[in-house]
């Protein structure tokens, strides 16, 4: 029987990658099942997305693949299609991107299984735990910090979590967790950014009149919220909006962002390009 993969790397641009890699499939009786590719100018890369078929498992298929990647100088990686990440949802006060995330969780939408969410606060407990999901209050004050963060790289491992999703967690990250959770995390927050800034960005939206809600997803860096812009919803307003229904608006924007950037992250349709992502949508 054939089990399906997921191959996906990054290499400089020179003649000959495809066919290494068409070799390489048919050395193990792959079959194609959808294949990505981009070449960027810029940075004379070529990245792909290769979801295939073949039968042996992925030990051997990894084993195999390695002296090509190398010969290459390839970044890496070769998954199974089937697999369920394990994610770790943080949340604060704001329950609707974790709404969304459960939700599509349990109708099949989001292939993945959520051991765990954390919160700095216990508001949305009842919440989390009507999913059969672990809920952990772990409070954050400036004299607690450094534990919290502890103990969520303790949950991170505990629990083997693949991806740290930030569903509206109000909380900056310091440097150090966020070098140890680079590339396995993302966050989500409005688009207003750097124009309005702090407490209420709605109503300083609403007082400048803006036509356009909006809402990023973008990898964790501790550049704050300038890490890698993974995807980016937008929808229109007018002047009718007040900030209240402009604030509904963007809940909805930011639930639509997060959920298509953890789904492309565990489907491994995201490729890092430097300070960019290639989307393969």
């Amino acid at each position: 029987m054939s089990e399906e993969y997921v191959l996906t790397f990054a290499c400089p641009d020179r003649a000959g990658v495809v066919h290494a890699i068409s070799g390489f499939l048919l050395r193990h009786g792959g079959n194609i099942l959808q294949s990505q590719q981009h070449g960027d100018a810029a940075s004379n890369r070529l990245f792909m997305r290769v979801h295939f078929s073949a039968p042996g498992d992925l030990a051997e298929l990894r084993a195999d693949f390695a002296p090509t990647a190398e010969s290459l100088l390839m970044q890496w990686r070769l998954a199974d299609a089937a697999a369920r990440p394990r994610l770790l949802i943080m949340v604060s006060k704001y329950g609707h991107c974790l709404n969304d995330l459960l939700f599509r969780r349990r109708i099949g939408e989001l292939p993945a299984d959520i051991p765990l969410v954390v919160s700095n606060h216990p508001d949305l407990a009842d919440l989390v735990t009507s999913h059969g999901i672990r809920f952990e209050h772990v409070p954050v004050t400036p004299d607690t910090k450094q534990d919290a963060e502890d103990r969520l790289l303790a949950l991170v491992e505990e629990h083997r979590i693949d991806l740290v999703v930030l569903a509206r967690y109000m909380q900056i990250l310091g440097d150090d967790v966020c070098k140890q959770l680079d590339g396995r995390a993302i966050n989500i927050h409005h688009s207003f950014l750097p124009s309005f800034k702090g407490a209420g960005p709605y109503r300083q939206a609403h007082v400048r009149g803006v036509k356009l809600i909006g809402a990023t997803a973008h990898y964790v860096t501790a550049d704050l919220d300038e890490g890698p812009i993974i995807e980016q919803e937008v929808v229109r307003v007018d002047h009718t909006f007040c900030p209240d229904r402009l604030a509904a608006a963007g809940r909805d924007v930011e639930c639509l962002a997060l959920a298509r950037a953890v789904q492309w992250h565990i489907q491994h349709r995201l490729l890092l390009n430097g300070n960019r992502v290639v989307v393969f949508r």
